[in-house]
């Protein structure tokens, strides 16, 4: 079925990689057309931004139940009870946010598909956030290093939410399941260790990656504005909060998961495991092990 987006709807591209802003229209009125409509924008350009929004509680969590099944963050809890399980609130100030490039909740299986965040309370300088596109950083990859990478998976955990035990494997190259395009899957807040190499060859590997993602190419820098609702594909994307802001900054968030993670191809190695295992000096490396052993595949 071919969509035309209504005419009332004003689309301004962000950037040459990703990004766009929509204004005209209202998310709490959206009908079944407009959410399809959204749903194929959001494909196109990966994040969107509806300013002027303001949804309460409940009209945020009835338009995120569009795109999927909601849940709550699996390790951080909201800071009073006073919102549903589907909402995440994070209240920050003087910078209290995650300052690393990433994509939500990596360490799970079934990582989040998509976010939906509100912005309820604005600082009045700083605490943009920067998206960027990992369909380019895998794009612009020479040959060798696609090719490398494509053979390859990696180990993410929850660390920085305290829970080093929650991890799981990806694939390093994921495809994407409606655009069958490749993107880049590692990020350097959850993603520790590279399976199929030593403790060195993986740290080498995973800092070129996770700064390869953040070149300026491939990002979009948006200034936030109180009510402003934002929403993004997490299978092509990654995000940063810039950690420069005083005052208070409070955002809402659902979270639309279920995601399955799929490699561009089977990996081409098995997973290195270094000679002592358990008792190896590095932690990823035991951490490693531990985890290949729960799986039954050491």
């Amino acid at each position: 079925m071919d969509l035309k987006i209504p005419e009332n709807w004003n689309i301004n591209k962000l950037s040459g990689a990703l990004g766009a802003e929509i204004t005209g229209m209202s998310l709490t009125k959206a009908s079944d057309i407009d959410i399809d409509c959204i749903k194929s924008l959001l494909v196109e350009h990966m994040v969107l931004f509806f300013p002027d929004q303001s949804p309460s509680v409940e009209e945020h969590v009835v338009f995120g139940r569009n795109f999927g099944k909601l849940e709550g963050h699996p390790n951080l809890k909201n800071p009073t009870n006073n919102h549903p399980e589907e909402i995440f609130e994070l209240a920050a100030t003087s910078g209290g946010v995650a300052d690393e490039w990433h994509t939500d909740i990596t360490f799970q299986k079934n990582p989040a598909l998509m976010s939906i965040l509100h912005m309820v309370t604005c600082p009045e300088i700083g605490g943009d956030t920067m998206w960027t596109s990992l369909y380019a950083a895998y794009d612009e990859l020479s040959d060798p290093m696609k090719s490398l990478c494509e053979g390859l998976t990696a180990l993410h955990d929850a660390l920085p939410h305290n829970r080093p035990e929650k991890m799981t494997i990806h694939p390093v190259v994921r495809v994407h399941p409606v655009t069958g395009r490749k993107a880049l899957y590692v990020n350097e807040h959850f993603t520790r260790r590279i399976v199929e190499m030593n403790a060195t060859e993986s740290e080498a590997l995973l800092n070129y990656l996770t700064k390869w993602v953040s070149n300026p190419r491939f990002t979009v820098r948006y200034r936030w504005s109180e009510g402003t609702v934002a929403m993004w594909d997490n299978r092509c994307t990654q995000h940063f909060v810039l950690n420069d802001f005083e005052g208070e900054r409070v955002i809402q968030r659902v979270t639309i998961m279920g995601d399955a993670v799929d490699g561009a191809c089977e990996p081409k190695w098995q997973p290195w495991i270094r000679p002592g295992r358990s008792s190896a000096t590095s932690r990823h490396d035991r951490q490693l092990f531990k985890y290949l052993k729960s799986q039954g595949l050491v």
